[in-house]
């Protein structure tokens, strides 16, 4: 591991020139859980690490009228015992408490979590430089991609391996952006980019900018959510497929349905098709299996994930019927 500078600035505004000041030799610290792993296996090498548990309130969480307010900083296992989470957004609570072990939630934090890099081997690996890393190659095309994308691959086949980013896109939230000059507000939907627009990062962050905070609005009366995590161990795991769903159920016929995928594809992944033709049906598992269906339609498997269209059927299936 190569040595490095630590900064501990006070405000987000210092946290911006810091980064403005140092572009693209720096990296943000929160829990550390995944940065310290990338740094000591020599996958970056930032020459100024920030370190963002020094600046005040950005751990908290809060309701302000109708939303909810999570702070970056906010760690996994305060996010999974808020009562106000636990009340309003039981698919959050899910999916925090599906998230590594006891002792990684205790330090990993929400921001962390939506911004962690990929797991994917050949990125993680020093010694191969694939094209997300500046080279010409995907080395998952054809080489071992049990784990790789099925949606949206391309140039680049990683998986997005965050839990919560599902889980809180389906609830229609919001990201909170601190820049140098001010702030501003996206749907977390659109916080994630695709590798064609741009296969060095995976977020929508400039140079200059950090994630503040997640805003989440009040469910509706009746409103229903859950997470569903199918993974390859029993023990603590990453998303081989998950899937999050919220909406609710009047009449039997479905509501307002969100159906957001994990470790599928290099950004959380709605599925659109499926929400569209289960909206305003009965819940009868032929009409889910063939919303889905359409959605498979736009896969493009490569040689060893094949299997993750049967588990991704199954999953959805799982998910929506649970807000029944």
């Amino acid at each position: 591991m190569k040595e490095f500078k630590l900064a501990q600035p006070k405000t987000l505004v210092q946290t911006s020139a810091f980064l403005g000041l140092n572009q693209g030799k720096t990296a943000l610290m929160a829990g550390g859980t995944d940065l310290l792993d990338e740094i000591k296996n020599e996958t970056i090498s930032p020459e100024v690490v920030i370190d963002l548990t020094t600046i005040p309130d950005l751990d908290t969480i809060r309701q302000e009228k109708e939303t909810i307010k999570i702070g970056a900083l906010t760690r996994v296992v305060d996010l999974a015992q808020n009562t106000k989470i636990q009340e309003y957004y039981p698919g959050l609570v899910q999916a925090a408490l599906s998230l590594a072990t006891p002792q990684l939630r205790n330090v990993g934090t929400v921001g962390g979590n939506l911004c962690q890099r990929p797991r994917c081997w050949y990125y993680r690996d020093p010694h191969v430089n694939c094209r997300k890393k500046g080279g010409s190659r995907c080395f998952a095309i054809q080489g071992k991609n049990k784990y790789h994308a099925i949606f949206g691959g391309g140039m680049c086949h990683i998986v997005f391996p965050s839990d919560l980013a599902p889980a809180l896109i389906s609830l229609d939230a919001r990201a909170v952006i601190a820049t140098g000059i001010g702030e501003k507000t996206v749907p977390l939907a659109e916080f994630y980019i695709l590798p064609r627009q741009n296969v060095r990062q995976e977020n929508i962050l400039g140079a200059d900018e950090v994630l503040k905070e997640i805003h989440l609005p009040l469910p509706k009366s009746g409103a229903k959510s859950t997470y569903l995590k199918l993974k390859e161990r029993g023990t603590w795991d990453f998303a081989v497929v998950s899937v999050a769903a919220s909406g609710e159920v009047s009449n039997g016929a479905f509501q307002g349905i969100r159906i957001v995928c994990g470790g599928v594809a290099p950004i959380p992944w709605r599925l659109t098709k499926a929400e569209s033709i289960i909206e305003g049906k009965l819940a009868s598992e032929g009409m889910l299996r063939q919303a889905v269906q359409e959605e498979l339609k736009e896969t493009r498997p490569l040689s060893e994930n094949g299997y993750k269209l049967d588990l991704l059927e199954v999953a959805v299936y799982r998910a929506v019927m649970a807000l029944v």
